[in-house]
Protein backbone atom coordinates (compact mmCIF):
# COMPACT_ATOMS: atom_id res chain seq x y z
CA UNK A 1 0.00 0.00 0.00
CA UNK A 2 2.66 2.06 0.76
CA UNK A 3 4.37 1.65 -2.05
CA UNK A 4 1.72 2.33 -4.49
CA UNK A 5 0.94 5.71 -2.28
CA UNK A 6 4.37 6.64 -3.16
CA UNK A 7 3.97 5.80 -7.07
CA UNK A 8 0.76 8.03 -7.04
CA UNK A 9 2.83 10.37 -4.94
CA UNK A 10 5.54 10.56 -7.79
CA UNK A 11 3.78 10.80 -10.79
CA UNK A 12 1.50 13.54 -8.97
CA UNK A 13 4.55 15.55 -8.57
CA UNK A 14 5.41 15.24 -12.11
CA UNK A 15 2.52 15.99 -13.81
CA UNK A 16 2.76 19.23 -11.11
CA UNK A 17 6.21 19.64 -12.13
CA UNK A 18 4.61 19.91 -15.89
CA UNK A 19 2.05 21.92 -15.44
CA UNK A 20 4.50 24.46 -14.11
CA UNK A 21 6.90 24.09 -16.66
CA UNK A 22 4.01 24.56 -19.21
CA UNK A 23 2.94 27.68 -17.70
CA UNK A 24 6.08 29.26 -16.47
CA UNK A 25 6.95 28.52 -21.01
CA UNK A 26 3.41 30.68 -21.50
CA UNK A 27 3.94 33.43 -19.22
CA UNK A 28 7.30 34.11 -19.66
CA UNK A 29 6.66 34.16 -23.64
CA UNK A 30 3.24 36.46 -22.87
CA UNK A 31 5.86 38.26 -20.97
CA UNK A 32 8.65 39.14 -23.51
CA UNK A 33 6.25 38.60 -26.97
CA UNK A 34 7.45 40.61 -29.56
CA UNK A 35 5.12 43.47 -30.30
CA UNK A 36 6.15 45.93 -33.06
CA UNK A 37 4.91 48.76 -34.00
CA UNK A 38 3.17 48.70 -37.56
CA UNK A 39 6.13 50.95 -38.71
CA UNK A 40 9.83 50.62 -37.68
CA UNK A 41 12.77 52.26 -39.32
CA UNK A 42 15.50 49.56 -39.93
CA UNK A 43 19.42 49.97 -40.27
CA UNK A 44 21.40 49.47 -42.98
CA UNK A 45 24.64 47.85 -42.76
CA UNK A 46 27.45 48.13 -45.61
CA UNK A 47 25.67 50.99 -47.14
CA UNK A 48 26.04 51.06 -50.82
CA UNK A 49 27.94 53.94 -52.68
CA UNK A 50 25.28 53.86 -55.64
CA UNK A 51 22.39 56.00 -54.25
CA UNK A 52 20.43 56.34 -57.31
CA UNK A 53 18.91 53.72 -59.63
CA UNK A 54 20.78 54.42 -63.08
CA UNK A 55 19.57 51.40 -64.61
CA UNK A 56 16.27 50.57 -66.54
CA UNK A 57 17.41 46.39 -66.21
CA UNK A 58 17.45 45.18 -62.83
CA UNK A 59 17.59 41.56 -61.50
CA UNK A 60 16.23 40.02 -58.46
CA UNK A 61 16.33 36.79 -56.42
CA UNK A 62 13.85 35.11 -53.92
CA UNK A 63 13.86 32.39 -51.93
CA UNK A 64 13.18 30.77 -48.56
CA UNK A 65 16.08 29.60 -47.11
CA UNK A 66 14.08 27.07 -44.55
CA UNK A 67 16.74 28.64 -42.19
CA UNK A 68 18.88 26.25 -43.23
CA UNK A 69 17.49 23.42 -41.75
CA UNK A 70 14.78 21.95 -44.29
CA UNK A 71 16.73 20.46 -47.27
CA UNK A 72 15.69 17.05 -48.59
CA UNK A 73 17.07 14.65 -45.74
CA UNK A 74 14.82 16.74 -43.78
CA UNK A 75 11.40 16.21 -42.04
CA UNK A 76 9.86 18.44 -39.98
CA UNK A 77 7.25 17.47 -37.10
CA UNK A 78 4.63 21.01 -37.44
CA UNK A 79 4.05 19.81 -41.09
CA UNK A 80 0.53 17.73 -41.08
CA UNK A 81 1.94 17.37 -36.85
CA UNK A 82 0.62 18.93 -33.73
CA UNK A 83 2.09 21.07 -30.70
CA UNK A 84 2.23 17.62 -28.36
CA UNK A 85 4.68 15.40 -29.96
CA UNK A 86 7.39 14.97 -32.41
CA UNK A 87 6.44 11.40 -33.51
CA UNK A 88 9.63 10.57 -34.42
CA UNK A 89 9.95 13.51 -36.65
CA UNK A 90 12.40 15.97 -36.72
CA UNK A 91 11.76 19.25 -34.30
CA UNK A 92 15.89 20.48 -35.76
CA UNK A 93 17.56 18.63 -38.08
CA UNK A 94 21.30 17.21 -37.02
CA UNK A 95 23.79 20.30 -37.01
CA UNK A 96 25.57 18.27 -39.96
CA UNK A 97 22.47 18.53 -42.15
CA UNK A 98 22.36 22.47 -41.15
CA UNK A 99 26.18 22.71 -42.76
CA UNK A 100 25.52 21.09 -45.47
CA UNK A 101 22.41 22.90 -46.89
CA UNK A 102 24.14 26.28 -45.55
CA UNK A 103 26.88 25.20 -48.33
CA UNK A 104 24.76 24.90 -51.01
CA UNK A 105 22.50 27.88 -50.03
CA UNK A 106 25.94 29.48 -50.29
CA UNK A 107 27.39 27.90 -53.75
CA UNK A 108 23.68 29.65 -55.16
CA UNK A 109 23.94 32.55 -54.46
CA UNK A 110 27.55 33.07 -55.19
CA UNK A 111 26.59 31.80 -58.54
CA UNK A 112 23.37 33.19 -59.23
CA UNK A 113 24.12 37.18 -59.42
CA UNK A 114 21.53 39.65 -59.36
CA UNK A 115 21.00 43.39 -58.19
CA UNK A 116 18.54 42.50 -55.23
CA UNK A 117 18.51 39.04 -53.15
CA UNK A 118 15.03 38.77 -51.05
CA UNK A 119 15.53 35.90 -48.64
CA UNK A 120 12.97 34.54 -45.78
CA UNK A 121 13.58 32.77 -42.88
CA UNK A 122 17.01 33.91 -42.19
CA UNK A 123 18.26 33.07 -38.87
CA UNK A 124 20.51 35.28 -36.78
CA UNK A 125 20.86 33.06 -33.08
CA UNK A 126 18.57 30.50 -33.19
CA UNK A 127 18.62 26.61 -31.67
CA UNK A 128 17.18 25.48 -34.53
CA UNK A 129 19.78 26.22 -36.70
CA UNK A 130 22.86 25.83 -34.01
CA UNK A 131 23.06 29.41 -33.37
CA UNK A 132 24.66 30.23 -36.89
CA UNK A 133 24.23 34.32 -38.01
CA UNK A 134 23.05 33.24 -41.28
CA UNK A 135 22.70 36.83 -42.52
CA UNK A 136 26.49 37.47 -42.22
CA UNK A 137 27.22 34.12 -43.42
CA UNK A 138 25.71 34.86 -47.09
CA UNK A 139 26.90 38.72 -46.61
CA UNK A 140 30.25 36.94 -46.97
CA UNK A 141 29.41 35.87 -50.52
CA UNK A 142 27.62 39.81 -51.57
CA UNK A 143 30.15 42.26 -50.24
CA UNK A 144 29.53 44.85 -52.07
CA UNK A 145 25.43 44.66 -51.35
CA UNK A 146 23.97 46.35 -48.18
CA UNK A 147 21.43 44.84 -46.05
CA UNK A 148 18.87 44.79 -43.79
CA UNK A 149 16.75 42.65 -41.30
CA UNK A 150 13.22 42.71 -40.61
CA UNK A 151 12.77 40.38 -37.63
CA UNK A 152 9.48 38.35 -37.97
CA UNK A 153 10.27 35.75 -35.09
CA UNK A 154 11.44 36.18 -32.01
CA UNK A 155 11.06 33.49 -29.13
CA UNK A 156 13.19 33.56 -25.87
CA UNK A 157 11.55 29.81 -25.80
CA UNK A 158 9.50 27.85 -28.08
CA UNK A 159 7.91 24.92 -25.90
CA UNK A 160 6.47 22.78 -28.61
CA UNK A 161 6.72 19.79 -28.84
CA UNK A 162 4.78 20.41 -25.58
CA UNK A 163 5.35 16.88 -24.16
CA UNK A 164 8.61 16.59 -25.33
CA UNK A 165 10.29 19.64 -23.16
CA UNK A 166 13.87 17.96 -23.92
CA UNK A 167 13.35 18.34 -27.19
CA UNK A 168 11.66 21.65 -28.04
CA UNK A 169 12.26 23.94 -30.88
CA UNK A 170 13.58 26.58 -28.20
CA UNK A 171 15.00 30.18 -29.12
CA UNK A 172 14.47 31.36 -32.36
CA UNK A 173 15.74 34.64 -33.96
CA UNK A 174 14.62 34.78 -37.46
CA UNK A 175 13.45 37.16 -40.30
CA UNK A 176 13.70 38.83 -43.85
CA UNK A 177 17.09 39.70 -45.08
CA UNK A 178 17.27 41.61 -48.13
CA UNK A 179 20.62 42.03 -49.91
CA UNK A 180 21.21 45.14 -52.83
CA UNK A 181 23.50 46.57 -54.79
CA UNK A 182 21.84 50.16 -54.65
CA UNK A 183 21.74 52.09 -51.88
CA UNK A 184 18.40 52.41 -49.68
CA UNK A 185 16.82 56.08 -49.03
CA UNK A 186 14.32 54.06 -46.75
CA UNK A 187 14.07 50.80 -45.02
CA UNK A 188 10.85 50.06 -42.97
CA UNK A 189 9.53 47.38 -41.63
CA UNK A 190 5.58 46.93 -41.86
CA UNK A 191 3.49 44.58 -39.33
CA UNK A 192 1.11 42.94 -41.56
CA UNK A 193 -2.88 42.76 -40.12
CA UNK A 194 -3.98 39.60 -38.75
CA UNK A 195 -2.77 37.26 -36.03
CA UNK A 196 -3.08 34.19 -34.29
CA UNK A 197 -5.40 33.88 -31.16
CA UNK A 198 -3.71 33.63 -27.56
CA UNK A 199 -1.41 31.73 -26.26
CA UNK A 200 -0.62 30.30 -29.87
CA UNK A 201 0.48 33.78 -30.80
CA UNK A 202 2.92 34.06 -28.38
CA UNK A 203 5.16 31.05 -30.39
CA UNK A 204 4.11 32.13 -33.94
CA UNK A 205 5.86 34.31 -36.11
CA UNK A 206 4.93 38.06 -36.29
CA UNK A 207 4.61 38.55 -40.02
CA UNK A 208 5.65 41.83 -41.51
CA UNK A 209 6.58 43.43 -45.11
CA UNK A 210 10.28 44.80 -45.44
CA UNK A 211 9.62 47.81 -47.56
CA UNK A 212 12.98 49.44 -49.45
CA UNK A 213 12.81 52.78 -51.41
CA UNK A 214 15.34 53.51 -53.76
CA UNK A 215 15.43 56.72 -55.50
CA UNK A 216 15.70 56.54 -59.92
CA UNK A 217 16.94 58.70 -61.72
CA UNK A 218 13.99 60.03 -63.20
CA UNK A 219 12.77 61.26 -59.75
CA UNK A 220 10.71 58.37 -59.27
CA UNK A 221 11.21 55.49 -56.33
CA UNK A 222 12.15 51.99 -56.78
CA UNK A 223 9.67 50.46 -54.16
CA UNK A 224 11.18 46.52 -53.24
CA UNK A 225 8.92 44.76 -51.03
CA UNK A 226 10.38 41.73 -49.29
CA UNK A 227 7.32 39.38 -48.48
CA UNK A 228 6.14 36.23 -46.23
CA UNK A 229 2.97 35.39 -45.23
CA UNK A 230 1.49 32.90 -42.82
CA UNK A 231 1.67 28.99 -43.25
CA UNK A 232 -0.53 26.61 -40.91
CA UNK A 233 -3.31 28.94 -41.33
CA UNK A 234 -6.29 27.15 -41.42
CA UNK A 235 -8.86 28.86 -43.52
CA UNK A 236 -6.22 30.98 -44.72
CA UNK A 237 -7.95 33.74 -42.48
CA UNK A 238 -4.39 35.56 -41.65
CA UNK A 239 -3.29 35.62 -45.14
CA UNK A 240 -6.54 37.64 -46.37
CA UNK A 241 -6.14 40.45 -43.56
CA UNK A 242 -2.40 40.30 -44.85
CA UNK A 243 -2.68 40.42 -48.45
CA UNK A 244 -5.65 43.62 -47.54
CA UNK A 245 -2.93 45.52 -46.01
CA UNK A 246 -0.83 44.49 -48.71
CA UNK A 247 -3.06 46.06 -51.35
CA UNK A 248 -3.02 48.86 -49.71
CA UNK A 249 0.98 49.93 -50.06
CA UNK A 250 1.62 49.00 -53.21
CA UNK A 251 -1.26 50.67 -54.74
CA UNK A 252 -0.79 53.67 -52.58
CA UNK A 253 3.05 53.38 -53.75
CA UNK A 254 1.99 53.01 -57.69
CA UNK A 255 -0.85 55.93 -57.74
CA UNK A 256 2.54 58.38 -56.04
CA UNK A 257 4.03 57.02 -59.37
CA UNK A 258 6.33 55.03 -57.97
CA UNK A 259 7.77 51.58 -59.48
CA UNK A 260 6.84 48.50 -57.33
CA UNK A 261 8.58 44.76 -57.41
CA UNK A 262 7.39 42.60 -53.98
CA UNK A 263 8.65 39.10 -54.67
CA UNK A 264 8.93 36.75 -51.58
CA UNK A 265 7.08 33.51 -49.95
CA UNK A 266 3.55 34.26 -50.35
CA UNK A 267 2.24 31.03 -48.79
CA UNK A 268 -0.55 30.45 -51.32
CA UNK A 269 -0.43 30.06 -55.31
CA UNK A 270 -0.80 32.88 -57.66
CA UNK A 271 -4.09 33.76 -59.19
CA UNK A 272 -5.64 30.66 -61.17
CA UNK A 273 -2.65 28.54 -60.59
CA UNK A 274 -3.71 24.97 -60.14
CA UNK A 275 -1.95 23.86 -56.76
CA UNK A 276 -1.25 20.50 -57.88
CA UNK A 277 -0.10 21.11 -61.41
CA UNK A 278 3.07 18.71 -60.82
CA UNK A 279 1.11 16.26 -58.91
CA UNK A 280 -2.30 16.29 -60.35
CA UNK A 281 -4.82 14.72 -57.95
CA UNK A 282 -2.18 13.04 -56.01
CA UNK A 283 -1.80 16.04 -52.99
CA UNK A 284 -0.96 13.77 -50.10
CA UNK A 285 -3.80 15.75 -48.30
CA UNK A 286 -2.61 19.00 -48.86
CA UNK A 287 -4.28 21.68 -50.19
CA UNK A 288 -3.10 25.12 -51.15
CA UNK A 289 -5.26 28.42 -51.75
CA UNK A 290 -5.20 31.29 -54.60
CA UNK A 291 -4.87 34.50 -54.63
CA UNK A 292 -7.92 35.79 -55.93
CA UNK A 293 -7.66 37.29 -59.77
CA UNK A 294 -9.38 40.39 -59.44
CA UNK A 295 -7.18 40.94 -55.95
CA UNK A 296 -4.88 43.44 -58.12
CA UNK A 297 -6.12 45.62 -61.13
CA UNK A 298 -5.67 43.69 -64.35
CA UNK A 299 -2.14 45.47 -65.18
CA UNK A 300 -0.41 44.45 -62.42
CA UNK A 301 1.68 41.27 -63.32
CA UNK A 302 2.35 38.37 -61.48
CA UNK A 303 5.65 36.19 -62.46
CA UNK A 304 6.12 33.53 -61.63
CA UNK A 305 7.85 29.80 -63.36
CA UNK A 306 5.09 27.69 -64.10
CA UNK A 307 7.22 24.91 -65.42
CA UNK A 308 9.34 24.80 -62.09
CA UNK A 309 7.82 23.61 -58.47
CA UNK A 310 8.98 26.20 -56.21
CA UNK A 311 7.98 24.20 -52.98
CA UNK A 312 8.02 20.53 -50.71
CA UNK A 313 5.72 19.77 -48.06
CA UNK A 314 7.98 18.13 -45.49
CA UNK A 315 5.85 15.57 -43.09
CA UNK A 316 8.98 13.52 -44.40
CA UNK A 317 12.13 13.48 -46.14
CA UNK A 318 12.55 14.75 -49.82
CA UNK A 319 11.36 11.65 -52.08
CA UNK A 320 11.22 12.87 -55.28
CA UNK A 321 8.19 12.19 -57.30
CA UNK A 322 6.62 10.90 -54.00
CA UNK A 323 7.16 14.29 -51.79
CA UNK A 324 3.68 16.63 -52.45
CA UNK A 325 5.47 19.71 -54.77
CA UNK A 326 4.00 22.88 -55.71
CA UNK A 327 4.70 26.83 -56.14
CA UNK A 328 4.00 29.63 -53.71
CA UNK A 329 7.23 31.65 -54.37
CA UNK A 330 6.99 34.65 -57.24
CA UNK A 331 6.33 38.15 -57.62
CA UNK A 332 3.99 41.23 -58.50
CA UNK A 333 4.94 44.08 -59.99
CA UNK A 334 3.18 47.21 -60.60
CA UNK A 335 2.09 48.50 -64.82
CA UNK A 336 5.17 50.97 -65.00
CA UNK A 337 7.40 47.74 -64.95
CA UNK A 338 7.95 45.02 -67.24
CA UNK A 339 8.96 41.74 -67.02
CA UNK A 340 11.87 40.26 -69.06
CA UNK A 341 12.47 36.77 -67.21
CA UNK A 342 11.61 34.67 -64.75
CA UNK A 343 13.00 31.19 -63.94
CA UNK A 344 13.00 28.91 -61.15
CA UNK A 345 16.03 27.53 -60.36
CA UNK A 346 15.49 23.60 -59.43
CA UNK A 347 18.09 22.64 -57.19
CA UNK A 348 15.78 19.21 -56.53
CA UNK A 349 15.02 20.64 -53.38
CA UNK A 350 18.36 19.54 -51.95
CA UNK A 351 19.21 22.81 -49.99
CA UNK A 352 15.96 23.82 -48.58
CA UNK A 353 11.75 23.11 -48.81
CA UNK A 354 12.00 26.00 -51.47
CA UNK A 355 13.52 26.68 -54.22
CA UNK A 356 14.95 30.31 -55.52
CA UNK A 357 13.21 31.77 -58.04
CA UNK A 358 14.89 34.91 -60.56
CA UNK A 359 13.04 37.53 -61.91
CA UNK A 360 14.61 40.49 -64.43
CA UNK A 361 12.54 43.53 -65.07
CA UNK A 362 12.62 47.15 -67.17
CA UNK A 363 11.67 50.18 -65.56
CA UNK A 364 8.98 51.42 -68.20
Amino acid sequence: MKLVKRVLFLLLALAGLFLLYVLLSIGYATLTDLQPKERIALAVTNPSSETTISDSTLSFLIWNVGYGGLGAKSDFFFDKGGMLRSNGKMVRSPEAYVNEYLALQDKLIQSEKADFYLLQEVDLDSKRSYYINEMERFAAFLPEHERSFAVNYQVTHVPIPVFEPFNVMGKTHSGLATYSRYHAEEVTRLQMSGAFDWPTRIFQLDRCIGLHRYPAKNGKDVVVLNIHNSAYDKGGFLKKQQMEYFKKVVLEEYEKGNYVIAGGDWNQCPPKFPFDKFMPGDTKGFTQTNIAPDFLPSDWTWAFDADTPSNRKVPTKYIKGESFITLIDFYVVSPNVQVREVRGIDLDFQASDHQPVYLEVELL
